[in-house]
Order: structure tokens, then sequence, then C-alpha cells
């Protein structure tokens, strides 16, 4: 990577991970801070952690085609002001209407879809991958600082320091777009970064991506129904002061975020994503019960919620993956468009049905409703096929007429270790699946590069 990719690259994962990290901190204290709220209950309470979730999934799409047409920086600076007013709304007020009004706000900043364009604009092909799994590192690693540093920053300045802190992390993002990054000379085409509706029909109906789909939706759901029960566990059954839970989450993030890495490894080298990930949406449900059945044992409820996160943190990285792989060339774009927004509509109505749940039933309630869902996605993980090993390129065609297009393409598929090909004649660009141990590249720069 070049200067410019590496600045590209960090100061969007910055901005990245500045954003989630104002949404996440609220996820492990949200549940025992806000029933001091006037007009509380349950019910409102799983909507508060869920809201932003339902106008993310709303927005996610619709935001990066805008982008497209207005340009990258408009739409995420204007996404990041969406959000700070969310946040200075909820952070203002003492209601949890207001509060959900601000969790709502706070999720349609919706950015996702432009700043994963922008980072394609500003990058070259044979870096692109590097560059989106800093994103995706920053990320996760915000997660993991999030879940230890809500509880301590919510003990020095309340539910709504925490909003005013990300409404100034969140102006902070805005800073980095406006100065820090680069303004790409010109705009891309690319199907592998940014959604297309005239692909969504196609990816709704293919039935591999529509198991990743609702895996994510359901993984997301789930995560949303444990931070409704575990908090109110940990302080009214397990004995442990809300002062205190930093630790657990401490303690389970970052054993959970080493001792995935082993499987990650042996997936990928071995060929065994799928028996590995059949295993650990297994691991995800025995998971589930023993917090539900060791609620009142502080030590048995921590290692339950290291098991948890140790599975949750294995798909939350892997499953992006097997979306880029499964999708059919050109479409990786309006894929993983649709997994973001069934990963967002899972959060969404999982902190929903997650109050509502616990209003009805405790956590006995919230617990049937997760084992539910995620045994329904072990039946369809069990169905789905072992996913293909192979990588994404942009091919920039050598000039080609419209009505050599066919004959390129069947050019193309015929090259050793190009698996798939999407050719679109008025971009000059083919999309490829390729096999990279066998692919034959001298003869594939024949026809263009990347």
């Amino acid at each position: 990577m070049n200067s410019l990719e590496v600045r590209a690259a960090s100061s969007l994962s910055l901005v990245f991970a500045l954003r989630m990290l104002g949404l996440f901190m609220l996820l492990p204290v949200l549940a025992v801070y806000a029933d001091e709220l006037r007009g509380a209950t349950p019910a409102l309470i799983g909507l508060a952690i869920g809201a932003y979730g339902i106008s993310q999934s709303l927005l996610q799409i619709p935001a990066g085609l805008l982008s497209d047409r207005i340009g990258r920086k408009p739409v995420i600076i204007g996404g990041l002001l969406i959000f700070v007013a969310g946040s200075l709304l909820a952070g203002s007020s003492d209601t949890i209407t207001n509060i959900i009004a601000g969790r709502f706000l706070q999720g349609a900043g919706a950015i996702a879809a432009a700043v994963t364009a922008l980072l394609a604009d500003l990058t070259r092909e044979e870096n692109r991958t590097r560059a989106m799994a800093m994103v995706g590192i920053s990320i996760g690693l915000s997660f993991c600082v999030a879940m230890v540093l809500g509880p301590l920053l919510v003990q020095q300045w309340g539910l709504a320091g925490l909003f005013n802190i990300s409404a100034v992390m969140a102006v902070g993002a805005i800073a980095l777009v406006a100065w820090a990054i680069p303004t790409p000379v010109r705009q891309k085409a690319n199907r592998e970064t940014v959604a297309t509706l005239s692909q969504l029909r196609e990816i709704l109906g293919h039935r591999q991506l529509l198991r990743l789909n609702a895996g994510v939706f359901t993984l997301h759901f789930v995560l949303m129904l444990l931070f409704m029960q575990l908090p109110l566990a940990l302080q009214n059954l397990a004995g442990l002061p809300r002062e205190e839970h930093w630790w657990v989450y401490l303690v389970t993030m970052v054993i959970s975020f080493f001792a995935m890495v082993p499987f990650i490894v042996i997936g990928e080298k071995k060929r065994m994503i799928r028996p590995i990930m059949i295993g650990v949406v297994t691991l995800l449900f025995i998971a589930q019960g023993m917090i539900w059945a060791n609620q009142s044992n502080l030590a048995w409820l921590v290692g339950s919620v290291l098991l948890f996160f140790m599975a949750f943190n294995y798909l939350e990285a892997t499953m992006p993956s097997v979306v880029s792989r499964i999708a059919p060339a050109g479409s990786r774009g309006t894929a993983m468009g649709a997994f973001a927004t069934c990963q967002f509509l899972g959060a969404g109505l999982g902190g929903i049905i997650a109050g509502l749940a616990y209003q009805l039933w405790g956590g006995t309630g919230i617990f049937v409703v997760g084992a539910i869902a995620t045994a329904i996605w072990w039946l369809l993980s069990v169905t789905m096929n072992n996913p293909p090993y192979v990588s994404s390129i942009v091919l920039d065609l050598y000039p080609v007429v419209p009505s050599e297009a066919n004959r390129m393409s069947d050019r193309l598929a015929a090259v050793a270790g190009v698996k798939d090909v999407t050719l679109i004649v008025e971009e000059q660009t083919a999309y490829l699946k390729i096999d990279k141990q066998q692919l034959d590249e001298q003869h594939l720069r024949q026809y263009g590069d990347w």
C-alpha cells in the first residue's frame, strides 16, 4: 500500500471506530441504568437498546446509493451530523421516549456503505482486501473496547455523559473526513463495494446467501437479548454491583478474542469453514442455556458469557468473508448491503423482542426466544454448502466494443483459475472470482489489469 492508501484506510478505520464505539458503549449499561428514566419499562428499555438497528437497516442501502449520486463525503458527513443530533437529543433527556428517539436518530446516520465505497475509490484493487480488513479490525476492536469503557464511563458521567461523549467522538470523525481523508479524483463504479438495485432480487433469492443473512440476523438478535438479560442478571441475581460489570466484559472479551483465532486459521488452512461454523452455532446455543441456568452463580455466569463471546466473535469475523466468497462475481457490494441490512434488523428486533419478553416472562422468556432463534439457525447452517475458496478481483479491461462482450466473457472464463465472470461493457470492467492457487496471471493480463 502506498502512503495515500495507508492514510485513507487508517483514517476511515478510525471514522468507523469512533462512530461504532459511541453506539457499542451503551449496550452493556442501558438495561441497568435506563430504569432511572421517567416512563421506563422493560419493553421500552428493550426498544431503546435496539432502536438504532431499525433505522440502520432501513437506510443502509439507500445511503450507499445516495453516495453514488452526490458523492461519498457529503453522505458520510451528513450521516455523522445526524448521529451527533441523535446523541445530543438522548444526552439532554431524562425520559425513555426521548432516549428511544435519540437512538433512532443515531442509527439513521447510516454511513457504512458510503465509507466502504470511499475506501474503494481511494485504493487499488490489489490492496483493497487489506484496506477492508483494517476497517473490519477497527470495528471488532471498538466493540471490545466499548464493552469495558461503557460500564466505566457511565459511573462518572451517567447515561447522558455517554451520549455526549458519543457526540464528541462523531465530531472528531467529521473532522477526519473533512480534512484528513483524501477526496478521490473520480468516483469509481464498483459493484464489489456498492449495492446495485438491479442485483437485489438475485441476491435475495440466492439460497446460500439467504442462510447467511438469516444467520447474521440471528447472531445480532441474540446479542441484544443478551444485553437485556446479562446486566440485570449480574446485578440482581449474581450480586455484582453495576459499577463492577466492566471487569466481566474485559475478561470475556480479551480471552474470547484470542480463543477464536485458532479456529479461524484452521478453517482457512484446512478448508473447514462449514463444519467449524456449525460447531460454533451449536456453542452459541449451549452458551445461552448456560447463561440462563447460571444467572445466580457469578463464576459460572462469567464462564458462560465467555463461551457466548467466543462463538459471537468467531461468527462476526468469519461470516462477511463467506458472503464475499459465495456472492456471484460483480455482486459482492449488493450481497454485503443485504447482509448488513439483516445484521442491523436483527439488532433492532432483538432489542424490541428482548424488552417484551423480559417484561412478560423475565429471564426465562429471553432464553426461550433466543434458543428458538438459534435452533432455527442451526438447522439452516447444517444445510449450507461449503463456501468456495475463491477471491474477487476487478479487471480494468483493455477497450472492448459491445459486440465483442460475449466473446470476451468466454475468453476470461477459459483462463485457468477463473471461476466466475461478470463483464459490464459500459464500465469496461470484468468482475471475476478466482482461485489464486490455480490462476494463470500472465494469461489474464492479456485482457486487462487490476
